[in-house]
């Protein structure tokens, strides 16, 4: 049908009239295949929920009560935030905190270093416009939390007061990550040379992280008697036949972070053996032929290659670090008094005596510490990471 208006013509369609068409009905076998994904998908989240975000929700309530026994079972009672001021400002104080003494000069040093280290990055950010609001936001208080951890570190083992469960867990990450990475990057950097034997060595070097770490405890803990172990020879040559490690603050921790350091260097060594191998050969010639020497080479070329992998590597093995509890708990039993004490060994013993609440508060408040040290450490990497590209 056509119409003629003021010289100009226009159409209709009867399809314009009648609209659009209506979708057709899906068929029984289409029903089942969109249903499919469902069906396979829901027991995943199920189990997910069941077994992770339940538990978790169930731990934050159980830490805001206090857990008794009661006739024909148990009873909880509501305290809410009671078991978290009893390890910062109660009871638990001084298991958690420890004794607090006021820091010398080399502590506050300690202290403003990290904080001047802190506030400059922060500022290079800036001027980089690499920082926004809401990541300066988030530096600030992670900055905050670790001024007030090296402070915590210089009122008690600085000032050789006694330190808590959480200074305790703090020495054991940093100084056996430390001890980890440097040995494992000398191993890695040896094997990959043109040596004799490599290969043999690459297999002796991985057996540490074959052996269970109760298993590695326990042979510590033999070979720490000085009076009957299988080193007492040994121990008597050096004049220390009579010496007790668990005696001892310092010596104890001492014991405990060789044990770790020993366990865990495999796993550093292995990983940084991989990268090194992985690296590409060609930046390496030309620093060669433009005159540069072997610690040139590896300050320039090698380190900033493995840099993103040593991140994660380092990264992978703080987490697992702060959860240590096999070696102080066999070794020195946490001893003397609270001096080798992880945050860990602290849940468990709280927890033996039935205070689930104020265990599952020791818990979380190290999930905290992880939280935080970590999401620092990834800010610095990234930092450190985007300067070298």
């Amino acid at each position: 049908m056509t119409v003629t208006l003021g010289g100009r013509a226009a159409s209709t369609t009867s399809s314009q009239a009648m609209g659009s068409r209506p979708r057709p009905r899906r068929t029984m076998t289409q029903r089942i295949d969109a249903m499919t994904g469902s069906l396979f998908l829901w027991p995943s989240i199920l189990i997910i929920l069941g077994m992770g975000i339940f538990p978790f929700v169930a731990s934050i309530y159980l830490s805001l009560t206090r857990f008794e026994l009661a006739k024909g079972g148990f009873k909880l009672t509501w305290v809410g935030l009671l078991n978290y001021r009893k390890l910062i400002i109660g009871s638990e104080r001084l298991h958690f905190l420890g004794k607090l003494g006021e820091p010398d000069l080399i502590g506050w040093s300690f202290v403003t270093a990290v904080l001047a280290g802190g506030v400059a990055l922060l500022w290079a950010r800036w001027r980089a416009k690499e920082a926004t609001v809401g990541s300066s936001i988030s530096f600030l208080v992670a900055l905050g939390v670790a001024v007030g951890l090296t402070w915590l570190v210089a009122s008690t083992v600085v000032t050789g007061a006694r330190a808590g469960s959480l200074v305790v867990t703090i020495i054991y990450v940093v100084t056996g990550i430390t001890f980890q990475y440097l040995i494992g990057l000398g191993l890695a950097l040896l094997c990959t040379m043109k040596l004799r034997g490599k290969r043999f060595f690459r297999v002796v070097f991985l057996l540490p992280m074959m052996i269970t770490p109760v298993g590695v405890a326990y042979m510590f803990r033999m070979m720490s008697d000085t009076a009957k172990g299988p080193l007492q020879p040994l121990w008597a040559l050096a004049g220390l036949s009579n010496y007790s490690w668990t005696n001892d603050a310092w010596g104890a921790r001492i014991a405990v972070i060789i044990g770790d350091v020993w366990q865990w260097t495999p796993f550093m060594f292995i990983v940084l053996v991989a990268a090194l191998e992985a690296q590409p050969t060609d930046p390496i010639e030309a620093a060669r032929v433009d005159g540069a020497n072997d610690w040139d080479i590896f300050r320039f070329v090698t380190l900033p290659s493995i840099l993103p992998i040593s991140t994660s590597l380092v990264l992978i093995r703080m987490i697992e670090a702060f959860k240590i509890v096999d070696l102080p708990r066999v070794l020195t039993n946490g001893g003397p008094g609270t001096a080798t004490e992880s945050l860990t060994l602290h849940a468990v013993i709280v927890w033996r005596a039935l205070d689930f609440g104020g265990a599952t508060a020791v818990s979380f408040m190290l999930v905290a510490l992880v939280t935080v040290v970590a999401s620092v450490f990834v800010g610095l990497a990234r930092a450190r990471t985007t300067e070298t590209a």
